[in-house]
Formats: structure tokens, sequence, C-alpha cells
């Protein structure tokens, strides 16, 4: 990547004040992994946002926004350009409608629907990081989806330079998936539709459930990213013919024609693979845990050797949940 040069960092500065310089990301990401960030800026509301992106675009300087650096992986060379983080975090509550900034943490917007008596994101309590990063990878845990309750996304229409409202169906979501990951778009904040709750105490013991149930199968306690794999989706069971001839496939995944990334990589016997300080989790071979000080680079080579062998054995594709910044 193109060094940034002095006029193109004094226009950032000028124009931003609050930005900071040589920004190290291992301090932003739950990986606990990443070089500098050339220039940082922490924008407070959706119009901050859009005058970070407005100056980067207009001195020429490459740019990312993101939110709470949950599925984040930074190169440890650190990203040469202005790393945006969303921190526009106003959450609303009018009638069953809730109204959430892109900046806003997904599990905190969960309590607070549960707390204003509605129900519906109940779920969302286990999902880490914010709004914004929850509507770009439709996340989702036990049975919900972002795009069961969005029902409009507000956002920066990149390619035609103009503040957006998207409905759901205009959202595309799908597994993991998004229009957001496919054309040029600035998430800035979500309108979703909730109901009424009928027992508020219920709803959290409910959410208490689902942080236990997390706690028992995920390794929260070290730093990772969450599922570094998409689980996979199959139309026909005869895309399994060769992972079949090795194991015998659950009967809920075969209903669901969907196959946990987790479990097939138990059935390579990757759990507690390492690389350096990086290493499958033997809690859960779809989460990576950092020992500490573990490089990304050693972390690129621990994904390419998990995905090397569940190809090569099972005859699966496994494809990155994980986002990647700063490399070439």
């Amino acid at each position: 990547m193109t060094t940034l040069n002095t006029e193109q960092i004094e226009a950032i500065k000028q124009a931003l004040p609050t930005v900071t310089e040589a920004e190290p990301m291992s301090t932003h990401t739950s990986f606990r992994v990443g070089g500098p960030a050339r220039l940082y800026f922490i924008a407070q509301s959706s119009e901050e946002i859009l005058a970070a992106v407005q100056v980067a675009k207009a001195t020429h300087i490459p740019w990312f926004v993101y939110g709470g650096g949950s599925n984040l992986l930074v190169s440890d060379d650190g990203y040469e350009g202005l790393l945006i983080q969303a921190a526009n975090r106003k959450v609303t509550i009018e009638g069953t409608v809730v109204r959430a900034e892109a900046g806003a943490i997904t599990a905190m917007v969960a309590r607070t629907s549960v707390d204003g008596g509605l129900t519906g994101f109940e779920w969302a309590i286990g999902i880490p990081g914010t709004i914004g990063g929850a509507i770009y990878g439709n996340a989702g845990c036990y049975g919900g989806e972002m795009k069961d309750v969005v029902t409009h996304v507000d956002a920066y229409n990149l390619a035609k330079n103009e503040r957006v409202e998207l409905s759901n169906e205009a959202c595309a979501f799908g597994y993991r998936e998004s229009v957001f990951k496919h054309e040029p778009h600035v998430i800035l904040g979500c309108e979703m539709q909730l109901a009424p709750s009928a027992d508020i105490e219920a709803s959290k013991q409910e959410m208490a459930r689902m942080l236990d149930k997390r706690k028992e199968s995920q390794p929260l306690a070290k730093s990772s990213c969450g599922c570094v794999f998409k689980n996979v989706d199959f139309q026909d069971e005869s895309e399994l013919e060769i992972l079949k001839r090795h194991v015998e496939v659950p009967a809920g995944m075969l209903a669901q024609k969907r196959l946990s990334a987790g479990w097939l990589i138990d059935q390579v016997g990757m759990r507690g693979k390492r690389i350096g300080n990086i290493e499958v989790s033997e809690k859960h071979g779809n989460f990576f845990e950092n020992h500490g000080q573990a490089r990304a680079e050693d972390i690129i080579a621990l994904m390419s050797l998990v995905k090397m062998k569940v190809r090569d054995e099972l005859g699966i594709e496994l494809q990155e949940e994980v986002q990647l910044l700063g490399f070439e």
C-alpha cells in the first residue's frame, strides 16, 4: 500500500482535529492482533462518519469504517490510511420500533429492547460487536438473524454519493450475507420491528440462559474473533459425496442443509492445532485463540491450513467470516 504523504496527513488532521496517528489496532480488535492505523478517528455521530469519509475521499487516501472490531483481523503491518471507528451509539424506542445507530453495541441494544418491554431481539445478546457489523454480515444466533427484525437501514451509497434508506428486501439478506458486502455503502443505523413482551422477566431469564450456553460452548475468556469460518450451506446431498465417504453427517445438519464449520474442523482433527501463539480452540473448532502476542501472519497461515485440510479430506470449501484489513 502506498505510504501517505505529509500533505495528505496534514489535510486530514486539519479537517478532523481529534484524529490520532499510529494507533495500535491490537487494542481495538477482539483478536488483540494488528499493527498501527496510520490515521485513526473516532466518529461520535453519523454526520462525523460521513465527514471523515468525505475528507478521506477528497485527499485520495484509503479509508475503512468499523464498529467493535469483533470480526476484524488487521495486518501486522497495520493500515496505511484513515481508520474510522463508528461510535454513534444512540438507541431509541417508539412503540414496538427500535432505532439503533451503527455504533451501538448489539448486546446492549438487546438488553435495551427487553427493558423497554419488547421481545424478538433477545437472541442478539450473544452477538459481539455493533449493530452496523451485525447488519453487514446478517449476524445471527440461537435461531434469530438480523433479517428477521430489520425493516430499514440508514446508509450512505458511495456509488451515488447520497444517503439512502434501504428496505429489508433491498438489503438482500442471506446467510451471513447482505447487499453491503457487494455494493459500496457506509451503514449508519437501522430500524427494527419487534413485538410487545408479555413477560419481561421471562425475556431476561432467556437472555441469561443464552449467555450461559455461550460461555459453556465458546472460549470467551480467550482473545478471538468469534467464528472464523461460515457454516456451509448446500442444496443437494450429492455435494457431500466426499464428506460422506469419511464421516456420518448428523441428521440435523442434513435436514437444515447446513454444515457446522466447527464440526467440519473437528472431523479433520484440527482442534488444538497451533502456529506460533494462535491455536484452534480445544473448546470450539471454529474459534482461534490468541495465547498472547499472536501475529496476523500466523492466523492467516492457520486459516489456510484448516481450509486445506477440510477441502482435501472432506471435499468442502470453507469461507472466512472474519474481515481482513491491511493485507496486500
